[in-house]
């Protein structure tokens, strides 16, 4: 009987080395991707030349922005208060107001959002 016994514990040693090695490995290689994440960071220098493009198109696109919302709301009034007949150019300027928004908008989470 103890022979069985000692040849059972000398089965499942044998059987579990391979899975203890392969542990090992796989824990070596999930460490080596995690590192190659982390040395893919890097601290983005704010006086990057790249970051100083992407900026100056964010303020060319927010200036039109701010004379069509300036002028929708201009005509708006123009409408409201005064009854002028400036419908159509003040939703032609609102939906073009809307859409530069929503570009700008999207451009700047795209570009500028992980700060």
């Amino acid at each position: 009987m103890k022979f069985f016994l000692n040849l059972f514990m000398a089965c499942f040693f044998l059987q579990s080395v391979p899975a203890l090695m392969h542990q090992a490995q796989a824990a070596e290689s999930n460490l080596q991707i995690v590192e190659s994440f982390n040395q893919g960071d890097k601290v983005q220098n704010p006086n990057d030349p790249n970051s100083k493009r992407k900026r100056e198109i964010m303020f060319l696109m927010g200036i039109p922005l701010l004379i069509m919302l300036i002028s929708t709301a201009v005509l708006g009034i123009a409408m409201g208060v005064f009854g002028k007949k400036v419908f159509v150019a003040h939703m032609v300027l609102a939906s073009l107001s809307l859409c530069l928004a929503v570009v700008h908008a999207i451009v700047g989470l795209v570009w500028f959002f992980p700060f």
